[in-house]
Order: structure tokens, then C-alpha cells, then sequence
């Protein structure tokens, strides 16, 4: 591994990549401590130990949240207008076309997620400060609707700066910069779990309970990746045929199919999705509902969800991103065949029922991954498994692998040793 990384360093193009997205994630930290202007910190603090259902907001903003910060309302906004505009393509035939002209298409989508993002920026930012929050509004010779107004322009400008941020990295580092935001901001909180954790019992046994935690979480780490590369290989033939007078084909492939296809994006989207309510709470202050966004935050109506949200969004994103007609339209072209399989039809339906197979047993190790860390925690009440649970797991690993294997192809295209042998 520590090849891989010197070999990264030795090519200038991937050198300024990695460079550039470090820069840009200590840029994003260093906001993250940036205190917004007129808020009263120790009153946010209180706050969120009263209202658990903010938990998930402050994991993915990275303790940003709890500070107060620029970038309080963090990754959220961005991921629930992708969320939102993924299930528009599925329902509005328009925005499906959209979807499809290639990179026109694909500006045109973008540019109409960034401004969704800043409406909900908007809306959670008026729902935090004129309801939540409201009380942690610090006193000043201003009037209070301009204090008001000025923290809701910084929390929405903040928001714009993540997504931006974001998008740089994407565009110009490596890796997808809103998953490397997210695992930042998760990263960032391991210190001070880790000293709580320490803190939490008395005597030796707290620092047992840390070391078997600890493991236990490398063992999760160890079987997510396992489960990450797995693949299931359908063999494909070419048969030959000639081309002026040269003989084409003849050879055998294989299609590989990952086991977890969608990656860490079910993950995402099942925690955002879920936190849904946790925004909503902060607009409609009746009691019935807030103790809803409480179950809906933790406890076993939470793991009930986040299986069934996983499990959902697993399938819902590899229909997206998979498609077998073009897959199979595109072996039929080039002369392969599925052994034992007719081409056309039977082909389509012979990938989706592999696919489908596949996807089931990779949803169910994330949806138990999730939630049983959650349910472990619940018995131990550590602070260690609050913060490194199933989903901050899934969520590390997945994206350390995403970026890993977008630095791998970098390297095997230059004739460099990569991370995977």
C-alpha cells in the first residue's frame, strides 16, 4: 500500500489531484470551526442534548452543527435535492430525456439540483433559526430580524461554498467530493469519541470495553470490504467474423457485476431520507410530531426504516445506473454472446435476474451492517459506537474505496503497482 501511495506521488497530474482535494478538505475543516456571527454557542449545545432527532445532521456536518459554524446545515441540503431530483428522472419522462443527452443533459440536471439545494438551505435555515434555535439568538444593539437575517444568509452561503467545494473536488481532484466531505466530517469526530469512550466507564474495564469495540469495528471494516469487492462474473464470447482480411473475435470475457453496486450511495440516502423529518421538525413545532422525528432518529423504529430504506434504495440506484438492454444491445453489436443464453430477450432478462440475485444479499449485509451496531450501542450506551457505527462505517469505507480504486486506475493506466493486487 505504501508503494501505491509513493508510486501516486510520482506522477505530476495525479500528484496535483490528490494535493488539490487535501487542500480543499482542510479548506472545508477549517470552516467547520468558523462560528456564525450573533448565535449564542452554549445555548446550541443545550439544544441538541435536548433534541436527539439532530443527531444525524451533526454526524454528516462533522460536529459543525454543534458549533454553529458556517457550514451548520453541511452535506444535507446537496444530498436531499440529488435524492429529490434522482426520483424526478424516475417519474417525469422530461427529466428523464434530460438525463440522457449526455453532458448537456447532465449541466442542465445539475444546475437545477444546485438550486434546490439552496431552497432547502433556505428552508432549514429559517426552520433552525426561527424555531429550534431561536432562543440562541445572542443579544446585540442590532434590531433582531437583521442578526436573524444576516445568520440565515451565512448559514445559506455556507451551504453554497460546501456544494461548490464539492464540486471541485470532483471535477478537478479525486474521488467524489461530496462522499469525501461526509467522510471528513465523520473522521474528524474519532478523537473525541475515542476519549469519551475512555472516559465513559470506570477502572479497567472501560478501556477493555474500548480495545474489543475497537476490533470489533476492523472486523466490520474487514468483511465491508470483502463484501465491496466481490463481483459475479458472467462469461461472455466472441465469435469470429472477418474484416477485410483480418479475423476478429474468437476470444472470451467476462461482465463483471459487483455485489455491492450502488456503494455507499443506499447508505446516503437512507440517512439523509430519514433525517427528513428531523428537518421538518424544526418548522412544525406540535408535539405529536415531535416525538415522531425523535422515533424516526434512534431507536427501533429507526433500525426497522433504515433496513427497509437500504434494501429500497440499493435496487432503486442500480436500476438507475444499470441498464441490461443497453448492455445486451451493446453485445449483440459487437458480435458476444452469454454462453447458452439466445441473444436479444433472453439475454435481458437472463442479466437482470443475476443482477437482481446479486443485489439482494449485498443489500441485507449493508441493511445488518447498520443497524447492528445501532442495536449494540442501545445495550452499551459507548460513546465509541455512537459515532463509528454501521452507517459511519459503511460510509468511511466505501468511499476510501471508491477513491482508492479511482487513484488505482490512474496508476495501472501510467504502468504503476496499485492498492489491489
Amino acid at each position: 500500500m505504501f508503494s501505491a501511495i509513493a508510486n501516486a506521488f510520482r506522477v505530476p497530474d495525479l500528484r496535483k489531484k490528490i494535493l488539490f482535494t487535501l487542500a480543499i478538505l482542510v479548506l472545508y475543516r477549517i470552516g467547520a470551526h468558523i462560528p456564525v456571527p450573533g448565535v449564542d454557542a452554549a445555548a446550541i449545545q443545550a439544544t441538541l442534548e435536548n433534541l436527539p432527532a439532530l443527531g444525524m445532521l451533526n454526524l454528516f456536518s462533522g460536529d459543525a452543527l454543534a458549533r454553529m459554524s458556517v457550514f451548520s446545515l453541511g452535506v444535507m441540503p446537496y444530498i436531499t435535492a440529488g435524492i429529490i431530483m434522482q426520483l424526478l428522472q424516475a417519474a417525469i419522462p422530461a427529466l428523464e430525456a434530460l438525463s440522457k443527452e449526455g453532458e448537456s443533459g447532465q449541466r442542465k440536471i445539475t444546475q437545477y439540483t444546485r438550486y434546490l439545494t439552496i431552497g432547502i438551505a433556505t428552508i432549514e435555515a429559517v426552520g433552525f433559526i426561527g424555531t429550534v434555535f431561536s432562543g440562541a439568538v445572542a443579544m446585540s444593539t442590532l434590531p433582531r430580524w437583521i442578526t436573524v437575517g444576516v445568520i440565515i444568509i451565512t448559514l445559506v452561503a455556507g451551504t453554497s461554498l460546501i456544494m461548490w467545494l464539492a464540486e471541485l473536488i470532483t471535477q478537478r481532484g479525486i474521488g467524489n467530493g461530496m462522499s469525501l466531505l461526509i467522510f471528513v466530517g465523520i473522521v474528524s469526530r474519532f478523537p473525541t469519541a475515542l476519549a469519551q469512550a475512555l472516559m465513559s466507564g470506570t477502572g479497567a474495564w472501560s478501556y477493555v470495553l474500548t480495545a474489543i469495540i475497537i476490533a470489533s469495528i476492523l472486523l466490520v471494516i474487514m468483511a465491508v470490504i470483502y463484501i465491496d469487492r466481490g463481483q459475479r462474473r458472467i462469461p461472455v464470447n466472441y465469435a469470429k467474423r472477418v474484416v477485410g482480411r483480418r479475423v476478429m473475435g474468437g476470444s472470451s470475457t467476462y461482465i463483471p457485476l459487483k455485489v455491492n453496486g450502488a456503494n455507499v450511495v443506499p447508505i446516503i440516502f437512507a440517512s439523509a431520507f430519514l433525517s427528513i423529518p428531523s428537518q421538518l421538525a424544526l418548522l412544525i413545532k406540535a408535539e405529536w410530531f415531535q416525538n415522531f422525528a425523535n422515533a424516526v432518529a434512534q431507536g427501533p423504529i429507526n433500525w426497522i426504516l433504515t433496513f427497509i430504506l437500504i434494501v429500497f434504495f440499493s435496487y432503486f440506484y442500480t436500476a438507475l445506473v444499470f441498464n441490461p438492454i443497453d448492455l445486451a444491445d451493446n453485445l449483440r453489436q459487437q458480435g458476444g454472446f452469454i454462453p447458452g443464453v439466445r441473444p436479444g430477450g433472453q439475454t435481458i432478462k437472463y442479466i437482470e435476474t443475476v443482477m437482481n440475485r446479486i443485489v439482494l444479499p449485498g443489500a441485507l449485509f449493508l441493511g445488518i451492517i447498520a443497524i447492528g451496531t445501532s442495536v449494540l450501542f442501545a445495550a452499551t450506551n459507548n460513546p465509541l459506537i455512537m459515532q463509528f457505527g454501521g452507517t459511519s462505517i459503511l460510509i468511511m469505507v466505501g468511499v476510501a474505496l471508491e477513491t482508492m480504486t479511482q487513484i488505482e486506475s490512474q496508476l495501472k493506466m501510467r504502468h504503476y503497482d496499485g492498492f489491489f493486487k
